[in-house]
């Protein structure tokens, strides 16, 4: 039997700083890229190289989450993030501060899916789960708030390099605090069966996930682009660990990072596909948003920030309502809504005039994103963390965010490659290329989700309970069916 909700210090979900360093990062990318000479093709991967190193690291980290508990892990995992990223405030070249990105991401890998462990454990399938996933997504659009506003006032006002310690201070203090707020019979709470670290999938995992994107991303770098020979080896280097991995982890490993009954629910694959490209599509939006507002239309740091307002005012009303109406609606019409957001935000800009109006196309577009996103995520989450079991918690947290991580890194790659090849245009048209890659990688997405038939959240029982239920109603419907014993 499960443990019974906690009702001890930890009764709020952990603030999403992962939002702070993607969102924020896009303001004080154009000032740090004048600061440091970076090419316009050299600017994507400083931004994408975070999230890469999250997706790449997520699944043995959200295994160890299982393994050794998942407290150690999230206090771990938000001080070596709080650490470099305190060091990339003084990088003073590009490679040093893809360095430090990339470190930065392997501490959200860390903290996500032992923060999803946490609270999945703590809290029972039901409405107080939806409400609490709800929350946890509400701050999803506050730490992206707070990231572009502190890029605005550092970029305007100080300098590009305070928005890297002051996410170093926020994150040592929510560090500290959550040593003393995590409760501590939970710390203790390893589940009986846990299974091992799968080291075989993580030599071939991480380094195919990495030199594959990596090869994606700087084939619009590179003099002849896909022709050239360093691009040719790194994907065919990340195609053949990748296809290693498929072979390790499906007939080798003993306890494979990627165990088929993470799939075992119904749906799941075609989730995890549909949520790929609807947060790729959200990744594109997000990237080229900001550049298109700061570069094509002159607005400043902090204008940039303002104008985003909009997507936290609707992530915190679809988080106070979202958790009170989960159990109300269908699955699948709540991924249509969200699927329908995504075309929607990325259309406007896609169709966006020369001199747009802010009420008629630029705020419109950031509450159909937040409707995107916000609605996709706490979905998500409540769906697979209550179909998989207690031991499988850290590696449900992993694979939904690094379904998140993925996407953007994946769909970034291909929006630079898109952008690149199309940098004949004028600069407007240029990145309108992307914003229609993103519609197109939204419109499939939605497609997907229109086939995914979720049903209500609202079971009151975990999936161990739920699987005891029917091996004692099977075991009962046997004992009716035999004929009484002879007298």
């Amino acid at each position: 039997m499960p443990p019974p909700p906690h009702k001890t210090r930890l009764t709020r979900p952990p603030p999403h700083q992962q939002e702070y360093f993607i969102s924020g990062f896009h303001i004080v990318l154009p000032l740090l890229s004048s600061e440091l000479h970076l090419a316009p093709a050299a600017q994507t991967w400083p931004s994408s190289v975070f999230t890469l190193a999250a997706s790449a690291c997520l699944l043995p980290l959200g295994r160890l989450s299982d393994l050794r508990g998942a407290h150690p892990v999230f206090a771990a995992g938000l001080a070596w993030a709080a650490l470099s990223c305190l060091a990339a405030g003084f990088c003073r070249s590009y490679a040093a501060l893809v360095a430090c990105r990339a470190l930065t991401g392997v501490g959200a890998a860390a903290f996500l899916p032992a923060g999803i462990t946490l609270i999945g454990k703590t809290y029972r399938p039901g409405p107080r789960k939806n409400l609490v996933f709800a929350l946890y997504g509400a701050f999803a659009p506050l730490g992206f708030f707070a990231g572009i506003l502190l890029g605005g006032v550092a970029g305007q006002f100080l300098d590009w390099r305070w928005y890297f310690w002051i996410g170093a201070a926020v994150m040592a203090v929510i560090c500290a605090a959550g040593v003393w707020a995590v409760p501590r019979d939970l710390c203790r709470n390893v589940p009986e069966g846990a299974p091992g670290m799968d080291w075989w999938g993580v030599v071939t995992v991480v380094p195919g996930v990495v030199l594959l994107v990596y090869g994606i991303t700087e084939s619009s770098q590179a003099a002849r682009g896909w022709a050239s020979p360093q691009i040719i080896a790194t994907v065919v280097a990340g195609a053949c660990f990748l296809a290693a991995a498929v072979y390790v982890e499906g007939w080798v490993a003993t306890d494979p990072l990627l165990p088929a009954d993470l799939f075992a629910p119904p749906y799941m694959k075609r989730l995890v596909a549909g949520l790929f490209l609807a947060y790729g599509a959200f990744g594109l939006f997000l990237f080229y948003s900001s550049f298109y507002l700061e570069v094509v239309l002159g607005k400043s740091p902090l204008q940039t920030a303002v104008w985003y307002i909009p997507m936290v005012g609707c992530g915190l009303v679809l988080g106070a309502v979202g958790g009170l109406t989960l159990h109300r609606l269908p699955g699948r019409v709540l991924l249509v809504l969200s699927g329908l957001g995504f075309v929607v935000a990325c259309l406007l800009f896609a169709l966006m005039p020369e001199d747009p109006n802010y009420w008629a196309w630029v705020m419109p577009a950031m509450i159909a994103s937040s409707v995107g996103i916000d609605i996709a995520f706490t979905v998500s989450n409540v769906f697979i963390t209550t179909n998989l079991p207690l031991k499988r918690q850290g590696l449900a947290g992993a694979l939904i965010n690094s379904t998140l991580f993925l996407g953007i890194s994946v769909l970034l790659g291909f929006g630079n490659v898109a952008v690149a090849h199309t940098s004949h245009l004028p600069l407007r048209e240029n990145y309108q290329v992307a914003f229609w890659l993103a519609v197109g990688v939204a419109g499939a997405a939605l497609w997907i989700f229109a086939f995914i038939d979720l049903g209500q959240a609202k079971s009151q029982l975990t999936l161990e309970e739920r699987e005891q239920i029917d091996m004692q109603n099977r075991q009962g419907s046997k004992q009716l069916s035999q004929p009484p014993a002879s007298v």
